[in-house]
């Protein structure tokens, strides 16, 4: 690749996300701001902004602390059971309830990247979900790159799972990029244990073909 072409691609890797993000950062503001003017009937829409966020946090902490008495137990109960029993819209709920617990109590096992072998030669980056079948098998979540909100739930044998040792946030960078923003960190541990492999098969293959002394010189004097 020539030189400007480097450093176009270079400047367009630093500018595109700092636009998307931007822009992202722009249409929230301006939804919130649309539905915050009429809600607030404020004409400023930073202050109107500001308000609904602030009304918001309150509410959840309301709600947060209520679902900590019996009463909010209770309440919550019943919301599942009503959305339950609508067809369609239950689907959405519980995936949405489940994805939202995931992320906010999710347990450490789950935020914690691994890799498994699908098949042989062929290794995939997959997440823990702390849950096992009930053979015993650990069940662990596949995501599709680069839409990490699909994949596979996969029922592997402990033994299969492979650890790599790097953070949660180095694999979500690796699938979300399609491979192109692999971590270093992430990189070397999986290098590291790769190498480790190699070693021991290597030892492996030289202690199966070792052969005696005696057959060596017997093909020396062959050869002469």
């Amino acid at each position: 690749m020539s030189s400007w072409k480097r450093d176009a691609a270079s400047g367009l890797i630093v500018i595109i996300p700092v636009l998307v993000t931007l822009y992202i950062i722009y249409w929230v503001f301006g939804s919130l701001a649309s539905v915050a003017l009429v809600a607030t009937q404020i004409r400023n829409p930073y202050l109107a902004v500001l308000l609904t966020l602030v009304v918001f946090v309150l509410v959840v902490f309301a709600v947060g602390y209520l679902m900590r008495t019996a009463l909010g137990r209770f309440l919550e109960d019943r919301l599942d059971d009503v959305i339950n029993r609508l067809p369609g819209l239950r689907i959405v709920y519980n995936a949405s309830k489940m994805a939202v617990e995931t992320a906010l109590n999710g347990t450490e096992e789950f935020q914690k990247p691994v890799k498994v072998e699908p098949w042989d030669g062929m290794r995939m980056t997959a997440f823990r979900t702390g849950q096992r079948a009930p053979d015993g098998r650990e069940i662990v979540f596949i995501p599709t790159s680069p839409n990490i909100t699909s994949g596979y739930v996969v029922e592997i044998d402990p033994d299969d799972v492979i650890e790599t040792g790097e953070s949660a946030e180095d694999a979500l960078t690796r699938v979300l990029s399609a491979g192109f923003g692999s971590s270093t960190a992430g990189a070397n541990d999986v290098s590291k244990y790769l190498d480790e492999t190699e070693h021991e098969n290597g030892e492996e293959r030289d202690g199966s073909t070792e052969k005696p002394d005696g057959m060596a010189d017997e093909r020396d004097d062959d050869a002469i």
